[in-house]
């Protein structure tokens, strides 16, 4: 019962991702790097992003797949449903359910902004703490240090430059629009210390419902 629970907060915590990185696509000031990389490929490509995200986190679990080889840990084929799952609601969330929402003024389009930014770093924190599976870029970078030398953080920061980098490659050399902005050094300055408080905060409360369940 008590894993029924947890994965059905881990589900719901997915919804928030795609509801809060909906809200950040859609105030077009700036996505994370790998956010942004979806978002220029769906503008090269006009296929929608979420559908891009999906295929790019599948593609880090198929990474994780041939560098783990049967090392892989066999819940994290979840993150292939997860990734598809995340995929089909952020497309939903953006081009239907915002497909109204209009940002005129910058000031809202900020609080906009702000707002997706806590909400997402509340729900990555709360999947973190639940700890059922981890999502499938992290996973892949996990899977990449150990088998390098290098740690998991700085395999990760490696990942977001080349992400940025490879955006401003696309932006510049194909007139795509700037999906690298200020809000990408926004959610870098803020996402992190956002994660820290709120896992300090919910992992008391999802461990004492455990010990509660036992």
């Amino acid at each position: 019962m008590q894993q029924v629970k947890r994965f059905s907060l881990m589900l719901i915590s997915m919804v928030f991702v795609a509801f809060s990185a909906s809200l950040t696509i859609k105030a077009a000031i700036g996505l994370a790097a790998w956010d942004a990389i979806a978002q220029s490929l769906s503008h090269l490509s006009a296929i929608q992003v979420g559908t891009i995200g999906m295929v790019l986190n599948i593609s880090c679990v198929v990474g994780q797949m041939i560098l783990l080889k049967r090392t892989f840990p066999p819940r994290q084929f979840l993150q292939i449903p997860i990734s598809v799952l995340l995929g089909v609601l952020i497309n939903y969330f953006y081009y239907t359910f915002f497909a109204s929402l209009t940002l005129d003024n910058y000031a809202v389009t900020l609080v906009i902004f702000l707002i997706g930014t806590v909400l997402a770093s509340f729900a990555v924190s709360m999947v973190m703490v639940l700890n059922i599976i981890t999502f499938p870029l992290e996973g892949f970078c996990m899977a990449l240090a150990k088998k390098t030398k290098y740690h998991f953080a700085f395999i990760r920061q490696m990942v977001d430059i080349l992400a940025i980098f490879f955006t401003l490659v696309l932006t510049f050399s194909l007139d795509v629009p700037m999906t690298a902005r200020e809000g990408t050094v926004i959610g870098m300055l803020i996402f992190a210390p956002l994660m820290g408080f709120f896992i300090k905060r919910l992992q008391p409360i999802i461990n004492l419902k455990t010990e509660k369940t036992v």
